[in-house]
């Protein structure tokens, strides 16, 4: 069976707690699966995802354990957020709605919390 799995924030601090509580149960659930898990950021969320943000301790985890992070060089441009503050898991992608077209393209599932 095929599990790749996208899941999209664009908005806030609790769409971020949803997904990674999300993704963190994905995780858990599918230890004997191979597959591909992106959380894929931007808009204003993207604020979100520094280094020293709310969320970095579990995002490290996450990323330790598969998890792919990706943000938006759009959001970060327009939102201000410059590439030394994100977090380190993180890998910018030249837009956002082109990687999720990308990704569902390959099978991935879209999830929105």
């Amino acid at each position: 069976m095929h599990f790749d799995v996208v899941f999209h924030v664009d908005t806030d601090a609790a769409a971020l707690g949803m997904a990674l509580t999300n993704v963190a149960n994905y995780l858990d659930a599918l230890v004997h699966e191979a597959f591909t898990v992106v959380l894929l950021v931007n808009g204003p969320a993207i604020g979100l995802l520094t280094a020293d943000g709310e969320q970095a301790s579990l995002i490290g985890d996450l990323a330790a354990k598969g998890l792919s992070v990706r943000v938006c060089r759009n959001a970060m441009r327009h939102f201000g957020v410059p590439a030394e503050q994100l977090h380190p898991a993180c890998a910018i992608v030249p837009a956002g709605v082109v990687e999720l077209v990308d990704l569902q393209r390959k099978g991935f599932a879209y999830i929105k919390p």
